[in-house]
């Protein structure tokens, strides 16, 4: 359900509930919603787009999975289908120019790497350990209190040095 609220001055829309198989209609329905606010910007286009990291065949899953494990052989097959899973095309773009499991940076337990924390920093916008842990990876089932911890600690050190370095 869409809702949209003018009262604070600028308008707010609020989407609550949803399905995956519904997303492109309610972005689009948001679209609308945001169009009676500041005019038509165009048609509505994402029938025919793929999702970040999306482009490849809708059963092609393991095909691409065996495609990153050969660019990066040092890869642990569950490891790669949990990229895959969660990133698609785009787990590339998180592993880089990695050639070694040592390439990814620190383990922070249950095969989370720092490249892939880097990652959702810098292209989903993650904050938080519980965005990661929760709302990105669900490796908050895996990770102890401990590493979860550790985690939190690096993000928020993390945030401060690309704040820090923002200010100069």
């Amino acid at each position: 359900m869409l809702k949209a609220d003018e009262r604070a001055g600028a308008p707010l829309i609020n989407i609550f509930g949803g399905k995956i198989t519904t997303y492109r209609r309610l972005a689009e329905s948001m679209l609308e919603k945001i169009e009676g606010l500041i005019g038509a910007k165009g048609k509505p286009w994402t029938a025919g787009t793929a999702l970040p990291g999306g482009d490849f065949a809708p059963n092609g899953f393991e095909s691409e999975v065996s495609r990153l494990k050969g660019s990066y052989p040092f890869l642990d097959l569950k490891l790669a289908g949990r990229l895959v899973r969660l990133y698609g095309t785009k787990a590339r773009v998180l592993l880089g120019l990695a050639r070694s499991e040592a390439d990814l940076g620190r383990c922070f337990g249950a095969d989370l790497y720092e490249a892939e924390i880097r990652y959702v920093m810098a292209h989903e916008w993650a904050a938080t350990a519980d965005d990661v842990l929760w709302r990105r990876t669900k490796r908050g089932l895996r990770l102890t209190r401990e590493e979860a911890g550790e985690l939190d600690q690096y993000m928020t050190a993390a945030r401060a040095s690309r704040h820090s370095a923002a200010a100069e």
